[in-house]
């Protein structure tokens, strides 16, 4: 007979290094299968192996649509801006941050996001700080001027005391340095949207 592992929900939680609202999305989305038992979820270890497996990119990956996806009537999940001039970046974020249920959209540039943001309203921006033309702070204040409140998540590789000065003065929400992983992503957003 097959050994069948099951996690608690606290397991999982360490397991996928994820917030318990995280591991509820992902339920809900039907993207890990759960069962419950009293007032637990349990979890089948390799159900969680599998879906990981799922989420590692593969060599030719896709990219991005070009075009926004415009949200369903009465849909209240929060849009992010991705902004960032490696694909590879922008497509780790927003594949991540789609299985979390956020809308997301992205973009390759500053002039490209500026664009975005004038015809669309965006909850949250995560925006490179090192890019060709239009760097992320740039990006940024341009940003404020739309919607003053907008919650700023800044990417870098390295980072400058006089950039990461401005950056606080812009009132960004926080930041992920290069290399980063999938819940370093997810808590940030988290967090710089008040969830």
């Amino acid at each position: 007979m097959m050994d069948e592992t099951f996690l608690t929900t606290e397991e999982v939680l360490e397991y996928l290094q994820v917030n318990l609202r995280t591991v509820y999305r992902l339920i809900k989305a039907g993207k890990i299968p759960a069962v419950r038992v009293g007032r637990q979820w349990r979890f089948r270890k390799r159900d969680i192996d599998a879906w990981l497996d799922s989420q590692r990119p593969r060599g030719g990956s896709r990219p991005a649509p070009s075009q926004p996806v415009r949200p369903a009537a009465g849909n209240t999940r929060p849009r992010i801006l991705v902004v960032d001039d490696e694909a590879s970046i922008r497509d780790l974020l927003a594949k991540t941050l789609a299985l979390a249920e956020y809308e997301v959209d992205v973009a390759p540039d500053g002039r490209s996001a500026l664009e975005r943001m004038r015809i669309y309203p965006y909850d949250l921006l995560i925006a490179d700080l090192k890019m060709p033309g239009m760097d992320g702070l740039a990006v940024i204040r341009e940003a404020k001027r739309y919607k003053s409140d907008l919650p700023v998540i800044i990417i870098t590789g390295f980072s400058t005391e006089s950039s990461a000065i401005e950056a606080v003065n812009l009132g960004v929400a926080g930041y992920l340095t290069k290399p980063f992983r999938v819940p370093q992503v997810l808590a940030v957003a988290a967090k710089a949207l008040g969830e």
